[in-house]
């Protein structure tokens, strides 16, 4: 970027002004908050891991690597490979390499093109083609080598405005290229904290189904005995079947899971060996940066790759603008021409020409008027489509923090939940195995006690899984990394940090 900066002023100083409009990038919105009510300082506290009270920390900086903030090695050991082996992350990586050699190569343009080029021949004239009978045919050599040159002028910035369009797609090509960053990283968070959350609630599941099927033995005996009924052996049988038909979905939504990140860390299902993560070893983040939303417009890739599309579009504008004026060529040639090739170079083998061109378009039946209506309508959907983007990006913030507010609720309710349905559980048990209430009590407390506990599983997962939704939204850092030292650079980059 510092570079183009750099070729841009040149290009300025030699040629003068271009025609067209120059590209301002458009001002941000005037807001001071992300939602409609105002963000609290910190969501509500309640007991367990994943409980604790989150603050938001207005205009704190989202570290480049965020996902760190949850403090689990075997989920940033996962990140890294698929930062290193992602295959939609590599193709966005070589679309900007290619991106990056396309805006060279379109800087050539500005120069002038040379050429070498050198021709032997050898040739038998015939003077009777000339009405010449009498003269007797002659072979002779003939050798040319020369210099060509040919420069375009770029009296109007046409050329100019081209390159500035091919760098905008550069740009686009390079925050594209963050996007892919920032969406792989946050899919791997995401997929393994719900990974996490199906192995809870498979556990959970599974302990109800011990359960049930030792009080299934206990009905059992007791109906042998004539101490319950028929349809009260029955129930619990219904019960414990219908407990364990919640576990093959369960069990097929984890192996999805699992094959997912398989396949976002870039390997193939069955040669891949992930980590059995659980909800207890990753920690939920407590302190919570919040980007002020003036400055989200350029933190957000989709923001800035939608603003490089129109800054390309603008400069389509030019280019269409500016073929409506001459164009100034200049072509040259120098070089020798001989028969001997030792007298090739001899000043009286020399041979030049020089020739300028101008063509002014005087009549294309409205096709230039067309191109630049059409690149003046090309430029207000990129603006339409760039003002969709803020707003869509602005909304995704707004319901990700909303979402982290209820979240923190819903898990202090889903817990309080929980500790109650344990509690009439225990009771209810002692009650039964005393015969002090009927079985259909017993199931009805074990079924409520299964699912307080799936979601106060799914409260937290949700918890875990919002905040890392909110690091995504707000652009998830990338203006923070700092590339690793070399090797043999790594005392020079620890001396410039002392």
């Amino acid at each position: 970027m510092r570079i183009r900066s750099f070729l841009a002023l040149g290009s300025l100083t030699l040629f003068g002004c271009a025609v067209g409009p120059d590209f301002e990038a458009p001002a941000p919105p005037h807001v001071d908050a992300y939602m409609e009510n105002p963000l609290p300082e910190q969501t509500v506290e309640t007991e367990g891991q994943a409980g604790a009270a989150q603050h938001f920390v207005m205009g704190g900086e989202i570290p480049a690597d965020w996902w760190c903030l949850f403090h689990s090695k075997p989920l940033n050991l996962l990140i890294e490979q698929g930062i290193k082996k992602n295959n939609t992350l590599k193709a966005a990586q070589a679309a900007l390499r290619e991106a990056e050699a396309n805006y060279w190569a379109s800087v050539a343009n500005l120069f002038p093109f040379v050429s070498v080029g050198g021709l032997a021949e050898r040739q038998r004239f015939n003077a009777s083609s000339f009405d010449q009978p009498n003269l007797r045919p002659q072979t002779f050599n003939l050798f040319n080598a020369g210099v060509n040159v040919s420069y375009t002028l770029d009296v109007f910035g046409g050329i100019r405005r081209q390159i500035e369009a091919v760098g905008a797609q550069e740009d686009f090509a390079n925050y594209e290229e963050k996007a892919a960053y920032l969406t792989l990283t946050a899919n791997i968070v995401t997929t393994a904290i719900t990974e996490a959350s199906l192995r809870a609630q498979i556990e959970a599941t599974e302990e109800l189904v011990k359960i049930q099927k030792k009080n299934l033995d206990i009905a059992e005996n007791r109906f042998a005995l004539g101490a319950i009924s028929k349809i009260d052996a029955l129930s619990q049988a219904t019960q414990l079947y219908q407990t364990e038909s919640s576990l093959p979905p369960l069990q097929n939504a984890l192996a999805q899971t699992r094959t997912t990140l398989s396949v976002l860390i870039g390997e193939l299902p069955s040669e891949c060996k992930i980590h059995a993560f659980s909800l207890s070893e990753i920690t939920l983040p407590t302190e919570i940066p919040v980007s002020i939303p003036c400055h989200l417009v350029w933190q957000r890739p989709d923001i800035k790759a939608a603003e490089s599309l129109l800054h390309a579009a603008s400069a389509q504008i030019g280019v269409a603008t500016a073929n409506f004026f001459p164009q100034f060529t200049i072509n040259g040639s120098y070089g020798g021409s001989s028969n001997f090739i030792k007298d090739l170079f001899k000043g009286t083998s020399n041979v030049w020409t020089l020739i300028g061109n101008v063509a002014q378009p005087v009549f294309r039946a409205g096709q230039l008027i067309n191109q630049r209506r059409a690149a003046v309508a090309a430029f207000e959907q990129a603006f339409a489509q760039y003002r969709q983007t803020v707003l869509e990006a602005y909304k995704n913030v707004a319901d990700v923090l909303q979402a982290l507010e209820l979240d923190a609720v819903q898990l202090k309710i889903t817990t309080d939940g929980e500790k109650a349905a344990t509690e009439t559980l225990k009771l209810t048990q002692i009650q039964y195995d005393l015969g002090a209430v009927s079985y259909l009590n017993l199931i009805i407390a074990q079924r409520q006690y299964h699912l307080a506990r799936v979601d106060r599983i799914r409260a937290e997962a949700s918890r875990l899984t919002n905040t890392a939704a909110l690091f995504q939204a707000l652009g998830g850092g990338w203006w923070n990394y700092i590339p690793p030292c070399p090797v043999h650079d790594v005392e020079q980059c620890e001396g410039e940090e002392k």
